[in-house]
């Protein structure tokens, strides 16, 4: 029985330190390294290899090293292998300072105040208190449920929407497609933390942005393929959406000539919001394997059939 580690070099060789402390009988491989296939039971990895199948005929578990698990292909994989997505505290604290710092910066209107500065402009606006802005979390997974309690601490609005219903401690909770609407409605900025699965690939979309108040800002921290660019370049210069912070694109970089990297009101960050730490990510993937190995369930396990 062995694990195989595929993704950063410089973090695997720290989670070969922690898994020879904490597991030294589990024989840990870095990429291309994997000892004998047929003895590999579990794969961690962002991009897993071909013909993962044929290649590690024994493998029980994938571990996903980033929150996400879209990447993968799930449908290649054999019935068998259970796929779990990374649940760690440094990766949750880095969302959260990520989407604290964004909902800030469109409330506060910094990027309106820095297009003004490059085009030498000093003009003030009149604020609005935090309990009077209207902050919305699309996604409730535990990403999306910490970054609701940060912002509440802040005095904002919060809401939030997922496909079913969550406890979010006394504020309003929206769920399901026949509740979009009324959430939308409610918005001055919008966050997206959402999964992304073929019910949610291009959702922020013109519909979308139509449905909230006008000049509503977007925070996008999920993935380049929920947002359609078209959609959101046309609110924006239309006046209908006044701001986007944008951490992740579809393809990513975006190409050269992209409007996204020179549009007044896009802040565009390199897919930064949210990284796995090397030691708490390792310390996670651990904790997993010694309740796999117990018969528990793991923490992050996927349902393969709702994609997340």
């Amino acid at each position: 029985m062995s694990i195989v580690y595929k993704s950063e070099p410089q973090r695997g060789a720290e989670w070969r330190r922690l898994f020879a402390e904490a597991l030294p009988d589990l024989p840990f491989h870095i990429w291309p390294e994997t000892g004998d296939p047929a003895e590999v039971r579990y794969l961690a990895a962002w991009q897993p290899p071909e013909d993962i199948a044929t290649r590690f005929p024994a493998l029980e578990v994938l571990f996903s090293v980033g929150a996400g698990v879209d990447q993968f292909d799930l449908s290649a994989l054999p019935p068998s292998v259970q796929v779990v997505r990374m649940v760690e505290p440094g990766l949750t604290a880095g969302m959260v300072e990520y989407v604290t710092l964004s909902v800030l910066a469109l409330h506060r209107e910094f990027p309106l105040f820095l297009d003004q500065q490059r085009r030498g402009i000093w003009a003030a606006t009149k604020g609005v208190r935090a309990e009077r802005r209207r902050v919305g979390v699309l996604g409730l997974g535990v990403l999306g449920l910490a970054a609701v309690k940060a912002l509440r601490g802040f005095g904002f609005a919060v809401s939030g929407w997922s496909r079913s219903r969550r406890d979010l401690d006394g504020a309003p909770s929206f769920a399901g497609t026949e509740e979009l609407p009324a959430f939308l409605s409610e918005l001055d900025i919008l966050v997206c933390l959402l999964p992304l699965t073929e019910g949610t690939r291009g959702m922020l979309c013109a519909s979308l942005f139509d449905a909230m108040p006008r000049g509503a800002g977007v925070v996008n921290a999920g993935r380049g393929g929920h947002l359609v660019a078209a959609d959101l370049l046309a609110a924006l210069d239309s006046g209908q959406l006044s701001a986007a912070i944008l951490d992740v694109s579809d393809p990513e970089p975006p190409p050269p000539d992209h409007p996204f990297w020179h549009h007044p009101r896009i802040w565009l960050t390199p897919h930064v919001a949210s990284m796995t730490h090397a030691e708490t990510g390792g310390e996670a993937v651990i904790e997993n394997v010694r309740r796999h190995r117990r018969g528990e369930p793991m923490l992050g396990l996927v349902d393969r059939l709702r994609g997340y």
